[in-house]
């Protein structure tokens, strides 16, 4: 019976059971390029932790979820144009504690100072759901 049930449930496409957590990260990098997309600040920072940090590419550095909200809000209100995505090229998953991954890849700036670069990500597993703890970006191209 319970190989009847766990067959049913793997059938009916429940992905608890399939989902890793480099393709959980992978949809929620995914679900952020989307909100800056949509210029959804909201639910953009619904991905950051309380204590989130962000070095920016231009070298500004901010602090904290609430800050960090405030701060997209200004950039999609003053320059409607302007859009990021960012490109994992690699995620690890902490052999140390699985609670903690990194990102790189590569991000791209559109209508900004930059056309885009390098970064990396620290996401932390919390309450079931990656969330972004620290992002650094550089910008290297014009």
């Amino acid at each position: 019976m319970k190989i009847i049930l766990f067959t049913l449930l793997l059938l009916s496409g429940a992905n608890v059971f399939c989902q890793t957590n480099d393709e959980a990260i992978r949809q929620a990098r995914r679900a952020t390029n989307e909100a800056i997309a949509r210029r959804d600040a909201a639910a953009l920072a619904a991905y950051f932790l309380a204590d989130y940090v962000i070095t920016r590419g231009s070298g500004v550095v901010e602090r904290g979820k609430d800050e960090n909200q405030k701060a997209w809000e200004r950039i999609f209100k003053d320059t409607p144009q302007t859009y990021f995505e960012r490109i994992p090229t690699e995620i690890v998953i902490s052999k140390n504690n699985p609670d903690l991954a990194w990102e790189s890849g590569t991000w791209k700036g559109y209508h900004t100072y930059s056309s885009g670069g390098r970064y990396s990500a620290q996401w932390k597993k919390k309450d079931g759901a990656w969330k972004l703890q620290a992002e650094l970006f550089v910008a290297l191209e014009k």
